[in-house]
């Protein structure tokens, strides 16, 4: 397997940048060779990521012209956020597949549960240590999304281990380091946000901030697992600790997947 990947600055209001990702791979049924996944994550609404932004959040992410949207978690900010506004923005992406997310750290308690009925009333499927399969001419990939992946003594298991080897998988997961701590076997590619590109970020690869138990190792961008496991990080839409971004713009992600012939 192999990827490559363009950055575009954005004309939205909001979003930095769209970043693009062509993912190669020969396991990819032929069907989906081509297929597009739109990718946001850590919208902490509202934070630096308010109101006014979204729509040119709700623009971007229709300009990818996606068949799937993704989304990586932590969605309310510290200061609160209406998960309806958030919710009903992001229900304006119509994609023929529909839309899947997994939670991140700062789900917990109300904003878990303004979250989830947020979720349930505009159709998102939450996948929580579950796979849904999504079909095409008769091919299929699986979509897998890990639930709470900083409690690994109830998590620990990645739900991947039960699919077959030659299946294509895609993984959802708030934070990279899951893909490191636990083997994520049958896994071909994982998506994963959390780091923010560190918010503050010098040299494009260091920053003094440290969202990840591995320093600086899974900022942004692509990096592989010591399993050799591609994973994609974003730096997301919003901001955490402080409303500051400095060479670490906001982004949308849009991995296009490719079948890879010899």
């Amino acid at each position: 397997m192999s990827s490559c990947a363009t950055a575009s600055f954005s004309k939205y209001k909001g979003v930095g940048r769209i970043k693009r990702y062509d993912f190669y791979s020969a396991q990819l049924p032929d069907s989906f060779d081509g297929f597009r996944m739109a990718f946001a994550s850590d919208f902490h609404y509202e934070s630096r990521f308010t109101a006014r932004r979204l729509s040119g959040m709700v623009r971007a992410l229709q300009s990818t012209d996606a068949d799937v949207l993704l989304l990586g978690g932590d969605y309310r900010g510290r200061e609160g956020g209406s998960m309806d506004e958030l919710f009903r923005a992001l229900s304006k992406v119509r994609t023929p597949y529909g839309t899947y997310a997994v939670m991140g750290n700062h789900e917990r308690g109300e904003a878990d549960r303004m979250v989830r009925a947020a979720m349930r009333k505009y159709g998102v499927h939450l996948l929580e240590h579950q796979v849904d399969t999504l079909w095409r001419g008769g091919e299929f990939v699986e979509i897998c999304g890990i639930r709470n992946p900083f409690n690994l003594k109830t998590n620990g298991i990645s739900p991947t281990l039960r699919l077959k080897e030659g299946d294509f998988v895609v993984m959802l997961v708030h934070t990279p380091d899951y893909v490191e701590d636990v083997d994520v076997s049958n896994t071909d590619l994982a998506l994963a946000g959390h780091t923010h590109g560190g918010q503050v970020s010098l040299f494009k690869r260091w920053t003094p901030a440290r969202f990840s138990k591995y320093g600086n190792r899974f900022l942004t961008g692509m990096k592989r697992s010591s399993r050799g496991v591609p994973v994609i990080i974003t730096n997301g839409l919003g901001t955490s600790r402080r409303d500051i971004r400095l060479f670490t713009p906001s982004e949308v992600v849009l991995v296009v997947l490719h079948k890879q012939r010899d």
